[in-house]
């Protein structure tokens, strides 16, 4: 398991602020703060350190009618919902929320040409807030596997400050591939064609390249 590339500023950063104060610790505070404070930064490096990490995920079955899960988290959407800025028409939507220990690459679902892209400046509710998807800072991608056009959307939540995206209109993707990274606690939208077959139910902990989320129609 290896570190993610968006991770290497903010471990940095982390490292020397943490240095920085244990030596003025040291030099200006008792031994026993020293110690407390030594262990308290190594917890809190740790966990920077596990937030960044990026197992290598390989999808054990290639097939592009079906949809893997984007990221790692938790099943909070399963329905049909009309979705107003692509398709602008009723589609099945799942969700997945990423509390801030999960891991937070996020990967391509299917393989086909990207359609559509989009950036959109936001609030930060809370991931699970209804009108997250539609009022947080968030990405639209569309994808095209040339039979069906799948919707993606990363959500900002109200930890999450940065979400990154690394796809570009008009270039093609492979199933399985990084399609971004969002920082601390967030949520991803697939918006599926109607008559999809749903693989997965409310509440499922599920991760990215490993679990099928739903086998799209003929």
């Amino acid at each position: 398991m290896g570190l993610h590339r968006e991770g290497t500023v903010s471990i940095a950063l982390t490292c020397i602020i943490l240095s920085l104060l244990m030596l003025l610790i040291f030099f200006f505070l008792p031994d026993w703060a020293f110690y407390v404070f030594s262990v308290i930064a190594l917890i809190f490096l740790g966990l920077i350190v596990q937030f960044f990490r990026n197992p290598v995920r390989n999808i054990k079955k290639i097939d592009n009618q079906l949809i893997y899960a984007p990221a790692d988290g938790k099943i909070v959407v399963i329905e049909e919902a009309v979705e107003n800025e692509y398709f602008k028409d009723k589609r099945l939507q799942v969700s997945i929320f990423m509390s801030p220990l999960n891991v937070h690459v996020n990967r391509n679902p299917i393989s086909g040409t990207v359609k559509y892209y989009k950036y959109h400046p936001g609030k930060y509710l809370v991931a699970w807030h209804p009108k997250s998807s539609t009022e947080n800072e968030r990405t639209t991608s569309v994808l095209d596997n040339g039979k069906h056009e799948i919707l993606l959307r990363q959500i900002a939540g109200a930890l999450a400050r940065r979400i990154v995206n690394y796809l570009k209109e008009g270039e093609h993707v492979v199933q399985g591939s990084e399609m971004g990274f969002i920082k601390l606690g967030s949520r991803v939208d697939i918006f599926l064609p109607l008559g999809s077959e749903i693989l997965v139910r409310m509440n499922q902990p599920v991760q990215g390249n490993l679990t099928q989320i739903a086998r799209l129609p003929q």
